[in-house]
């Protein structure tokens, strides 16, 4: 391999954003590098993220479904048996179909994939240390798109067995007889799920008086109730202050409580960005007190030539952000134009029922003073939740008082995750309540319930 190599943009990460920016560039007609210290292309999502927890959670809910929910369809399961290292083949083996396809995009789009830790040396100019070579990278403009990785918590030293992080949990090789889950995030409440469907006892222990911060309060409430009747347990305003293992088990110890003995612990406190060791004072760019990279709305550090997106920058850990500003960046360097609307950027959370959010909340419209209108609709009023034996949860609607232009929609219920993308479409376009009420929805659709919302904005939902 040669020892040096040049490139119009070279992008550092094959994450959903770094891999989606590489294609777009390279559809714009750039000259594309990417480069990973991963031999499998589609960074932490595709590899041990998103993709590997939804396909888990998948497996899990149908099993759970095959042994509390099937008698009710006049379905017999007799004789029902786990085969878990079945399960995590299928898991793997769809993650290997994805990031193949990555790296066959890269391919067609003629983007140079180089393997190794890439590092900053000074403007315009990137080294890669690989496995087995190392090469000096030049270019006019490098694209920072490196991700995230599980924040720590004081006490706790995860062993990569016994004590671990959401990458130990996707891979469990028996189920935990008791896990305990530190953090009542997505995270946490996902593969929380996922070991309790298949016949584990779960502790969620949480610092706050709530689960899933950031999403409303009372959808959030309500989650909790229902996964509590799942089998969940919680300790809400729970301080861990340790966690160790010792003969084969798992002491928890949090203030004021009496110490927790389980098999396995998960330690699902966030996210951090991940920066370490990328050079950034060769180009003088200083992290902010979050450790994040500061970025113009173009997504420019104020080094020359050096752009930022995803986890690394200011907003939400979200693979779908990353992947937006990895093409408005992008399409910026080259036409001048593009831009990410934050405010129809959704979040969804995979338990059972979905929970799902765009927009804003009623905490944030009041604390900003914003005079609104909200409608609110339960599944049990629809007909395709009521055969789908899914009635749980509701829909909430939030639109401004005055302009009745909507401003947030949350979902707890079937499919959430699919339903809000019709309410970000809305907010993108700023459309208001009375728009998404006079649409016409298919009959019998989960999507009626978002419809039904709608016209309760002004108090004329028809099936309540």
């Amino acid at each position: 391999m040669a020892t040096s190599a040049r490139h119009d943009l070279i992008v550092v990460g094959a994450g959903p954003g770094g891999y989606v920016a590489a294609l777009r560039a390279a559809q714009l007609g750039l000259n594309v590098a990417c480069v990973d210290e991963s031999p499998a292309l589609g960074g932490t999502c595709l590899r041990i993220g998103c993709i590997p927890s939804k396909a888990l959670l998948e497996s899990s809910e149908r099993f759970w479904e095959a042994k509390e929910k099937f008698a009710g369809h006049g379905i017999q399961c007799a004789g029902l048996t786990l085969d878990l290292p079945a399960m995590l083949r299928r898991k793997e083996q769809i993650v290997s179909t994805l990031t193949r396809g990555v790296e066959a995009l890269f391919k067609k789009n003629k983007v140079t994939r180089y393997l190794g830790h890439g590092q900053l040396q000074g403007p315009g100019s990137l080294k890669v240390e690989g496995p087995e070579t190392s090469i000096s990278l030049k270019a006019k403009y490098i694209l920072l798109a490196t991700g995230s990785e599980p924040a720590s918590l004081p006490g706790i030293a995860p062993d990569g067995e016994r004590i671990g992080t959401s990458t130990e949990a996707l891979s469990y090789a028996e189920v935990p007889r008791h896990l305990v889950v530190i953090g009542a995030g997505y995270i946490g409440l996902e593969l929380g799920s996922v070991w309790r469907r298949l016949g584990a006892r779960v502790t969620v222990l949480e610092y706050l008086d709530r689960v899933l911060p950031g999403l409303d309060a009372e959808l959030a409430a309500d989650a909790r109730k229902l996964l509590e009747k799942q089998g969940l347990e919680f300790r809400l305003g729970c301080k861990v202050t340790a966690a160790r293992q010792q003969n084969g088990q798992c002491i928890v110890e949090a203030q004021g409580q009496e110490p927790l003995l389980c098999d396995r612990v998960l330690v699902a406190v966030g996210r951090v960005p991940h920066t370490r060791r990328l050079g950034l004072e060769t180009v003088g760019i200083a992290l902010d007190k979050k450790g994040r990279i500061p970025v113009d709305q173009h997504f420019a550090t104020g080094a020359e030539g050096v752009c930022a997106i995803g986890d690394v920058i200011a907003g939400p850990m979200l693979a779908h952000k990353a992947e937006d500003e990895g093409m408005a960046c992008v399409e910026h360097l080259v036409t001048g134009r593009s831009h990410v609307n934050y405010d129809a950027i959704a979040a969804v959370v995979y338990t059972q029922p979905e929970l799902a959010a765009v927009g804003k909340t009623e905490d944030q419209l009041k604390e900003a003073g914003v005079a609104y209108r909200k409608g609110i609709f339960p599944f049990r009023g629809n007909g395709r939740a009521r055969t789908l034996g899914q009635v749980d949860g509701w829909i909430k609607l939030l639109a401004d008082a005055k302009t009745d232009r909507l401003l947030g929609a949350h979902i707890l219920g079937p499919h959430a995750g699919d339903l809000i993308n019709e309410a970000a479409t809305a907010i993108a376009f700023g459309a208001s309540s009375e728009d998404l009420a006079r649409t016409c929805h298919v009959h019998p659709t989960l999507g009626e319930a978002l419809r039904e919302a709608a016209l309760g904005v002004a108090d004329r939902a028809i099936h309540i």
